[in-house]
């Protein structure tokens, strides 16, 4: 199971600013060029964003659907890639002071993901994550430090005390 965590510099509320938008789900999630909702009010229960895969000429077309919702805590979904499977993920925020400590949890769920998890694909998965928590952090790192977005809203309410 591949867990990493990053502290990123806003407050929960306005990372989870960014994870409630699935028109920006291809910011933050490496190897993803595009993506919009298809089904459902992102990020409620049982909403889907599609989003596309692209690895030279050759394009993926995947599906990404939400499977339990905490608003402002924890998002887990189930991430559809084609041949190789379905995978779920859970990603926890964690307040820390006036920061957000971001917990992502991963392991395959079927398909060939499953069956080829091994130590190596594991590794794969942490540097895949290790990325996408930088990209994330940097987002909401930059668009609270801009005041802009809906992440800057996000932190301006968390100062009242509230979620956006």
């Amino acid at each position: 199971m591949a867990v990493r965590h990053r502290l990123v510099h806003v407050r929960p509320s306005a990372v989870w600013a960014v994870l409630a938008d699935g028109r920006r789900y291809a910011e933050w999630v490496v190897g993803t060029s595009r993506s919009h909702p298809v089904r459902g009010q992102w990020p409620e229960l049982g909403a889907a964003i599609r989003y596309e895969v692209r690895i030279g000429p050759l394009q993926l077309v995947n599906e990404t659907v939400v499977r339990h919702v905490e608003e402002g805590d924890c998002l887990e979904l189930e991430a559809h890639a084609g041949p190789l499977g379905t995978a779920r993920i859970a990603i926890q925020l964690r307040p820390w002071g006036d920061r957000c400590l971001v917990v992502v949890d991963e392991h395959p769920l079927q398909g060939a993901g499953g069956r080829l998890h091994n130590v190596g694909f594991e590794t794969l998965i942490q540097l895949r994550h290790r990325a996408m928590l930088a990209r994330l952090a940097r987002l909401c790192e930059r668009e609270a430090r801009n005041g802009s977005s809906a992440v800057a809203g996000a932190v301006r309410g968390a100062e009242g005390g509230g979620h956006a």
